[in-house]
């Protein structure tokens, strides 16, 4: 794992009967203590659903690994998380980083990221048939722009693209091969 690659933490939690909304809160709680720390990039929290095999998962990322074991190893989440002792009777933790974070489902933690040469293929699919499409649709605009703009136009959009709107929609669709 390198240390400058985007981190993405699930953490799966069977919650005690009863302390559901203590346990709401307390992820609101510690979602906002979090914020203030360097290199956050946010967290989700999912409800227990059959897709997440009625737990509670939180997603948390952080711009690299060095910024989340700054977290990770702080007064502040070592003081939340000793709050949890009565709340929690079982979890699960799982990072990703890289490519892998292209490939989590949302809905659900990721126990083992696809391999290597599957998300190679997807993402090779994916880049060409994105940058095609901007050529054609884009490229008579594309060409008015100075190389540096047009580069950074695209590598922008393509990214955008990738990873709010097309790879969480390749990857449900895809899902039963690439985690196989």
């Amino acid at each position: 794992m390198s240390e400058e690659e985007i981190v993405t933490v699930t953490i799966a939690r069977k919650i005690t009967p009863g302390r559901e909304a203590d346990y709401e809160a307390w992820v609101k709680g510690i979602a906002d203590v979090a914020q203030a720390f360097r290199g956050n990039l946010g967290m989700k929290m999912l409800k227990p659903s059959l897709e997440t095999g009625d737990e509670y998962v939180t997603v948390f990322r952080f711009n690299n690994y060095k910024n989340l074991r700054i977290w990770a190893d702080s007064d502040e989440r070592a003081l939340w998380v000793s709050k949890l002792e009565e709340m929690v009777e079982s979890e699960t933790v799982h990072k990703v980083t890289g490519l892998e974070f292209w490939f989590s489902l949302p809905e659900a933690p990721v126990n083992k990221p696809p391999s290597p040469h599957k998300m190679a293929l997807v993402l090779c699919v994916v880049v060409f048939t994105l940058v095609l499409g901007m050529n054609v649709f884009l490229g008579d605009w594309l060409s008015t722009l100075p190389l540096l703009a047009r580069v950074a136009f695209v590598v922008i959009a393509q990214v955008l693209l990738m990873t709010y709107i097309i790879m969480p929609q390749v990857t449900k669709l895809l899902k039963s091969w690439l985690f196989k």
